[in-house]
């Protein structure tokens, strides 16, 4: 059983360090990104691996309540990047 364990943390590790890399590598696509699309499409990946950090730490720690916030903040996330596509696409997010 210990083993199995063992084999579930490395894998959490491993896990939380791609993720980790890929918030980064996004975060430098938001700051370097030549244009504003790619600047949106960085956000919005940004907000994904938010949600799979989220959904580690509840996997690590087993708990629930993770889940129900990675559902909120996907919500969250896809109303804010609509907007904001709407106001540069537009110069108006209301019509």
């Amino acid at each position: 059983m210990s083993q199995a364990l063992d084999v579930m943390n490395i894998a959490l590790l491993i896990a939380f360090a791609a993720v980790a890399l890929a918030q980064v590598l996004s975060m430098v696509r938001l700051v370097l990104g030549p244009s504003v699309g790619d600047r949106i499409l960085a956000l919005d990946t940004m907000v994904i691996n938010a949600i799979g950090l989220i959904v580690l730490m509840g996997i690590s720690q087993g708990s629930t309540i993770y889940f129900e916030v990675s559902l909120i903040i996907a919500m969250l996330g896809f109303v804010s990047t609509v907007a904001f596509a709407r106001f540069v696409m537009r110069g108006d997010i209301i019509e």
